[in-house]
């Protein structure tokens, strides 16, 4: 095992707290393998690049020699977790987080070692307690401590109705720590309260109390807002080998270096010569290439990886192209979803139109079918076919 100042270091990387430090040091010190937890509500099927910051993070714990939990909040899930919300959320059906569920386990162990990772549900011990059990657990925390809370707070103040169960939320996956006997939580910087809540309930049923690790939230391809497949500024870790390169290769100079930070497994070392490179006149689209690639063969391999490169300067299928592939330039100043994008070039008569040939699977961006989640992001260039014979490449400024 590494010494205590190497951990430190490593699990520090890419983190925006640590709390609390000190103690983390003391248990680092003892030299025995820490519980690390980490909790995942299956809300959606697919995961996306944004979640895999924590699950990089678990890694790099199982590398130092500790034991990674992987909670699956199956019960938490059926709640809906508030953080950020300024509504209640709709609640899940069992079934539906079920099979979310599955889907998450089949994902995370493209990064995660299974060998090395538990995998609990929240369920297996929430499902056990009784009316007497939650009134204790409820009996720990105040309404005036929860509306302390700064998305509470704000929807109290703002007339908008907080239902009693969304109280429940940070309460239980305190007691998941609880029950988990977790020495350590990572989460991201939107999970503090729920973290610290953590905390005080194991001091409340007479255990040590965790150590808090937050991450960032990861800027979504536009360089500002949060990763999040709603705002189409994601990309999924089960999307085709291409759309993934392409969406990668296409980000802003000025991402890149948080996206080696937070998302490569290269050390720090490496990504620093990289940036000196780049400050020496590299280019900037060669770097991006090489995290695209990495990102690429982690989850599809390394053939896959290959072919994408390949596949740059947005080359397709061979004999698919047309001699005279036109080049259009929309200089429109923000993101387009697809639809938009092969309207606004003229390779559809409407909206409409290109809505049905998405739905057919029938447009493709650079060889690779898309549907209607497909974002194109400003300043990309990308070979866009709908249908059989419309093609252009579509440069967006």
């Amino acid at each position: 095992m590494k010494s205590v100042e190497e951990q430190l270091a490593l699990i520090k990387r890419g983190t925006e707290e640590v709390l609390v430090e000190s103690e983390l040091v003391e248990k680092l010190k003892r030299g025995e393998p820490l519980r690390i937890k980490a909790g995942f509500d299956p809300t959606a099927p697919d995961l996306h690049l944004g979640h895999t910051v924590l699950i990089n993070k678990l890694r790099q714990f199982q590398e130092l020699g500790h034991q990674v939990i992987f909670l699956i909040g199956d019960f938490t899930g059926m709640i809906g977790d508030p953080s950020g919300k300024s509504a209640t959320r709709p609640p899940l059906t069992r079934e539906q987080v079920l099979d979310n569920a599955e889907t998450y386990k089949q994902q995370v162990f493209k990064i995660l070692d299974p060998a090395k990772t538990e995998v609990a549900f929240n369920s297996t011990w929430m499902d056990k307690l009784t009316p007497a059990d939650f009134i204790r657990l409820a009996s720990q925390y105040t309404v005036a401590r929860m509306l302390e809370r700064d998305d509470f707070d704000k929807r109290y103040t703002s007339n908008q109705p907080i239902a009693i169960h969304e109280f429940l939320y940070p309460l239980v996956q305190g007691y998941d720590s609880v029950a988990l006997k977790a020495d350590v939580e990572l989460g991201g910087t939107d999970q503090k309260f729920n973290l610290l809540m953590g905390r005080e309930l194991q001091r409340a049923y007479g255990q040590e109390a965790q150590s808090v690790v937050t991450l960032p939230l990861l800027e979504g391809l536009d360089g500002v807002k949060k990763m999040s497949k709603s705002l189409g500024n994601y990309v999924g870790i089960q999307e085709a080998p291409g759309v993934m390169y392409s969406k990668l290769v296409s980000i802003p100079d000025t991402l890149m270096w948080r996206y080696f930070e937070l998302l490569s497994f290269r050390s720090m070392e490496e990504i620093e010569q990289l940036r000196a490179d780049v400050q020496a006149g590299a280019n900037p689209r060669d770097v991006k290439i090489k995290l695209a690639e990495e990102i690429v063969a982690r989850f599809h391999g390394e053939e896959a990886a290959a072919n994408a490169h390949r596949a740059a300067g947005n080359r397709m299928k061979d004999g698919e192209l047309p001699e005279d592939l036109p080049e259009v330039v929309l200089e429109v100043g923000e993101d387009m979803p697809i639809a938009a994008v092969l309207n606004k070039a003229g390779l559809v008569k409407n909206s409409a139109a290109a809505r049905d040939l998405l739905a057919a699977g029938t447009v493709k961006v650079d060889g690779e079918v898309v549907d209607r989640s497909f974002v194109f992001v400003q300043g990309s260039t990308h070979v866009c076919q709908a249908g059989k014979k419309a093609f252009a490449r579509i440069v967006l400024k």
